[in-house]
């Protein structure tokens, strides 16, 4: 599985790249592996201000739903367009073309309480 040192993660599998105040958030090479085939990315925040660890959407796999936590406060400026006719791709390029919204953060200390990559992967026993 791959963890790209270059991100932030939580204890709920989202990973965040921080570029200046703009986090790009998805979901986890794990969570994905975890959910298994991705068929639908329901995500109706955009626009809307979100504390930490408010839901900003939520993922349908063949056989389970499961909510999106933000990890860190802030406007949700845009989904990923490309999810919307394949959702796949979240399984496919976690990191990459998989990323699912684009948060403007108002309080970018936040980012920096994220778990790294080793802690990410020692919290799942990766």
């Amino acid at each position: 599985m791959n963890f790209p040192d270059n991100l932030k993660y939580t204890k709920d599998h989202e990973w965040v790249r921080v570029d200046g105040n703009i986090a790009t958030i998805g979901i986890t090479d794990f969570a994905q592996s975890e959910l298994g085939d991705i068929v639908y990315v329901d995500i109706n925040t955009v626009g809307d201000t979100l504390d930490k660890e408010a839901v900003f959407g939520t993922v349908e796999a063949v056989k389970t739903v499961s909510d999106l936590f933000m990890p860190v406060s802030g406007k949700v400026l845009e989904m990923n367009p490309g999810l919307d006719g394949s959702p796949e791709k979240v399984n496919k390029d976690p990191y990459g073309d998989g990323w699912m919204i684009r948060v403007e953060m108002t309080n970018a200390s936040e980012a920096a309480g994220l778990m790294s990559a080793a802690d990410y992967k020692s919290s799942i026993g990766a």
